[in-house]
């Protein structure tokens, strides 16, 4: 099984990137706009669909507001792992500053380089985003 791991830091304080990166349903939209150009949820189901026509059908596992982390799973469409756990997390670095923590388990192996490069792509644009909130 791959594992990736990115990091970024953001210069906004946690809360305000948790608000964002927190929310099931609107969150990819919202802290990758152009990167992604939907994301409809229905319950612990959300599609997102990125500009580059890819489009995931994602599962919500876990939510925990306290540890500000999110994990989720891609579970079909465009792409179809055997297995994928992803997890996102807002770690707070300073009064205005934080760390967004993204990793992903993933088979097979093949995807994992194709996920890495995207996760690191969307990130920079994350980190432009709510940077500027």
């Amino acid at each position: 099984m791959a594992s990736i791991h990115t990091e970024f830091p953001i210069n906004v304080d946690a809360v305000r990137a948790w608000r964002v990166i927190g929310d099931w349903a609107d969150g990819p939209v919202a802290m990758a706009p152009g990167y992604v150009v939907s994301s409809q949820a229905e319950g612990d189901v959300r599609v997102v669909t990125f500009a580059n026509g890819t489009i995931a059908r994602e599962r919500l596992v876990a939510r925990d507001d306290d540890a500000r982390r999110i994990a989720y799973s891609v579970i079909g469409d465009s792409l179809r792992p055997a297995h994928d756990n992803a997890v996102m997390q807002v770690i707070a670095d300073g009064d205005d500053r934080c760390r967004f923590v993204w990793s992903r388990d993933v088979l097979p192996d093949e995807l994992a380089q194709p996920l890495r490069e995207a996760m690191q792509e969307a990130g920079v644009v994350i980190t432009r985003t709510l940077g500027s909130c």
